[in-house]
C-alpha cells in the first residue's frame, strides 16, 4: 500500500469549503439577504452522483436535498444558509461564478469536482465544466495545473466541455486525491484504483 497523499480526500477532516468540488463543474452558487445567506445546486446525471453529493453536504452539516430538475435530471440543491457565504462570495463576482484567485483543489474538492462530473474516457478521465460560463475553464485548467494535474480542455464551450487527464501517473495520482470508489458508482466510471 503506498502511503497517503497529505491532499488526498481522506487525509484530513471535511470542511466546507470542500464543496467548491460542486461549483468546479456545473454547481451554481446563488446569494440571499445581500450575502447573509447563501445556496449551492448541482444537476447531475445520475442518480448514484446525487445520493453521494448528499451524502458529502451532510458530512460537513450542510443538508442537501435531492429533487428533479426540469429536464428530469437529478438535483441536489441546499437551503440557504449563512455558513455558505464565505463559499459563494469566493466563487461569485457580483452574481457570475468565477474561479478565486490561487485556487488549487485538494482531493476533497476533487473528490466532489468528480462526484458531479467525472467521466471516464479512453486513456483518460474528465472533469467536465460549466458550459454556461465559459471563463472558469482557463483558469480552472490552471489550478489542475497546479495540483499536479495538467490537463487539456475537450469539447466545445457550448457542449460538455470538459478538462482531460492522460498519462498513468496522473491519473493514479487522481485516483489517490479522490478517493475510494463511492458507494452505487457504475463500474469503471471512478478514477483508476490501483
Amino acid at each position: 500500500m503506498g502511503q497517503l497523499s497529505f491532499f488526498s480526500a481522506e487525509a484530513r477532516p471535511a470542511r466546507i469549503a470542500d464543496l467548491a468540488g460542486l461549483l468546479c463543474g456545473q454547481g451554481q452558487a446563488t446569494t440571499f439577504g445581500r450575502g447573509t445567506a447563501a445556496r449551492l445546486s448541482v444537476v447531475v446525471a445520475e442518480s448514484w452522483r446525487a445520493r453521494a453529493l448528499v451524502a458529502v453536504c451532510a458530512e460537513r452539516g450542510v443538508t442537501a436535498e435531492l429533487e428533479r430538475a426540469e429536464s428530469g435530471e437529478p438535483l441536489v440543491r441546499t437551503a440557504f444558509r449563512a455558513d455558505l457565504t464565505q463559499l459563494a462570495a469566493c466563487w461569485l463576482h457580483g452574481a457570475v461564478k468565477s474561479v478565486p484567485n490561487g485556487f488549487i483543489p485538494d482531493g476533497w474538492a476533487l473528490r466532489v469536482w468528480a462526484l458531479t462530473s467525472g467521466a471516464p474516457v479512453t486513456g483518460g478521465y474528465l472533469l467536465g465544466l460549466d458550459p454556461s460560463v465559459p471563463e472558469t475553464h482557463g483558469p480552472l485548467a490552471t489550478s489542475l495545473g497546479r495540483a499536479g494535474l495538467p490537463a487539456r480542455m475537450v469539447g466545445s464551450t457550448g457542449q460538455d466541455p470538459a478538462l482531460r487527464i492522460v498519462g498513468r501517473r496522473r491519473l493514479m495520482r487522481l485516483a489517490e486525491l479522490v478517493g475510494p470508489v463511492p458507494e452505487g458508482a457504475a463500474g469503471g466510471v471512478w478514477p483508476f484504483q490501483p
